[in-house]
C-alpha cells in the first residue's frame, strides 16, 4: 500500500485547533471523520470554513481531511479555514496572494480575556453598596 501525498496546515482560532490535510485528488471535505456539512451546521460557519477553497477555485479539485479539537463550533470553523488556507499555500505558493487579500492567512488574535482577582469576571466588579 502506497502513502498518498498530502499538504498540511495547522489553523487556530480562539482555543480551537484544526490539523488540515489537503490531497490533490477530487473529493469531499471531512472533519473528525464526518462530512463537513454535518459538523458545521450553521450556514455562516460552513461558508467561513470553505472560503479558502472558494477563493482559490479549488473546491472540486482537492480532498480535505481535518481533525479539530478545543473551543466551540464557531472557533473550529475559523481554525479549519486558517489551516486550510495554510495547506493550500504549501500546495501551491501562487495561492498566497489571493488568500492573503481575503484575510484568510492571518491568525485571529482575539481570545477570551482572563479573570482578575477581586472581580467576578474579567472586568465585572462586585456590586457596590454605600451602606
Amino acid at each position: 500500500m502506497t502513502q498518498q501525498q498530502y499538504y498540511y496546515g495547522t489553523g487556530r482560532r480562539k482555543t480551537a485547533i484544526a490539523r488540515v490535510r489537503v490531497y490533490n485528488t477530487p473529493g469531499g471535505s471531512t472533519v473528525n471523520g464526518k462530512p463537513i456539512d454535518e459538523v458545521f451546521t450553521v450556514g455562516a460557519w460552513l461558508r467561513q470554513a470553505i472560503s479558502p477553497l472558494q477563493t482559490t477555485n479549488m473546491a472540486d479539485k482537492v480532498t480535505v481531511v481535518a481533525k479539530t479539537h478545543g473551543g466551540g463550533a464557531a472557533g473550529q470553523a475559523g481554525a479549519f479555514a486558517h489551516g486550510l488556507a495554510r495547506a493550500l499555500v504549501v500546495m501551491d505558493e501562487n495561492n498566497r496572494k489571493p488568500l492573503r487579500a481575503a484575510g484568510l492567512m492571518t491568525r485571529d488574535p482575539r481570545m477570551k480575556e482572563s479573570k482578575k482577582y477581586g472581580l467576578k469576571r474579567a472586568r465585572k466588579a462586585p456590586q457596590y453598596t454605600k451602606r
